[in-house]
């Protein structure tokens, strides 16, 4: 059976890099992704996810350590599948999201890793050596700023990729033109500094592994209505800008 590696590469030569998914190309692409493994038990949302040996697209949040709350935006990645299901033609192993540790051999199993929180961030040697062999064998890491984890996130992407800094991207860049166009960038969903969203990224061997979205809130732009209470338009906004950089990571 195919790696990660291979299938991705297989998946973006049928695909074409930065271009919308065809139906037919969506399905192909998916089925070449890694089995999905068994799902930590830790949250009621777990409850639901994809069980072992399922082939379709889904995503895992990382359980990071250092103390901060890796387990906010309790409702977003729910939210953003239902999303890729209904706007997309990317068949989706389950409703809910998996959980896996920076550590763990089961974060190989997922294509697309999340983070988010307001706390602290701090991965051991092991995590880093783990989550490196992950992200360079084409695994993709978004960390949405909640407001709070930037100077430990960028503190841990110092020690997780030393040669390959942490820059910011343009407009131009692929990532915000996918299904959805976002010429300025990202959408700005809450005032956080009251600066403008940005959008971060570390590219190794010319590959964007690594997304950091600071300022901007996308993942409390995917809650429930009734946590934020955000208006439709924000809430649009997020959910398009997501299901981007889901597209994104699947065909780069």
């Amino acid at each position: 059976m195919a790696g990660v590696p291979e299938r991705l590469a297989s998946c973006r030569r049928a695909t074409g890099a930065g271009r919308p998914l065809p139906g037919c190309a969506a399905r192909a692409q998916v089925a070449a992704l890694a089995a999905i493994g068994a799902l930590l038990a830790l949250s009621p949302a777990n409850a639901d996810a994809p069980p072992p040996g399922a082939r379709e697209f889904s995503i895992a949040r990382l359980k990071y350590g250092g103390g901060g709350d890796w387990y906010e935006d309790r409702t977003s990645l729910v939210n953003l599948l239902r999303g890729v299901r209904e706007h997309t033609s990317i068949p989706l192993a389950g409703d809910h999201e998996a959980v896996a540790e920076p550590g763990a051999a089961s974060l190989f199993q997922y294509p697309f890793v999340f983070a988010c929180g307001h706390g602290n961030m701090k991965f051991t040697s092991t995590e880093l050596s783990n989550l490196r062999r992950y992200l360079t064998s084409g695994g993709f890491l978004w960390v949405d700023d909640d407001f709070g984890i930037e100077p430990s996130f960028r503190r841990e992407m110092k020690r997780l990729f030393p040669d390959d800094p942490l820059v910011e991207l343009p407009f131009s860049h692929p990532i915000f033109h996918q299904l959805y166009e976002f010429p300025g960038g990202l959408p700005k969903i809450h005032e956080h500094d009251g600066g403008p969203a940005r959008a971060f990224g570390i590219v190794h061997e010319g590959r964007l592994v690594v997304l950091f979205s600071f300022d901007c809130d996308l993942g409390d732009g995917l809650e429930d209505e009734e946590i934020h209470h955000d208006p439709p338009d924000k809430r649009e906004a997020a959910m398009r800008m997501s299901i981007n950089i889901v597209q994104y990571a699947l065909t780069h």
